[in-house]
């Protein structure tokens, strides 16, 4: 996962839920995507593993606009947001979930 050095913050209202007390995996996925199913799996599993993680799934679809801002051009994308929701690292493709980990200890 790469370092994401804006500072930009996603709340409530660009997510639809609430944010991981320590740090939020943000899942950007589209219907048809095979990988986006095993993305949602070893992101749950991570999150169900670390306390204060939250999985937030969203349908890019959907969300053209939020697509559009985050310059996410490939799903799956996964976002890692600190405790305050601000995104601290990026990847594209499906993630290994040692990668997860490694991320989440960065930053929790």
């Amino acid at each position: 996962m790469r370092e994401y050095g804006t500072g930009r913050v996603l709340g409530v209202g660009e997510l639809g839920a609430e944010l991981g007390e320590r740090a939020t995996l943000v899942q950007f996925s589209s219907a048809f995507c095979q990988p986006c199913r095993a993305t949602r799996r070893t992101l749950a599993e991570v999150a169900a593993m670390v306390g204060g993680v939250a999985h937030v799934e969203i349908d890019a679809e959907r969300h053209l606009g939020l697509v559009r801002e985050l310059d996410i051009v490939s799903t799956p994308t996964v976002l890692v947001l600190d405790g305050e929701g601000r995104i601290v690292r990026q990847a594209t493709g499906q993630p290994r979930k040692a990668d997860v980990i490694a991320a989440l200890g960065r930053v929790v």
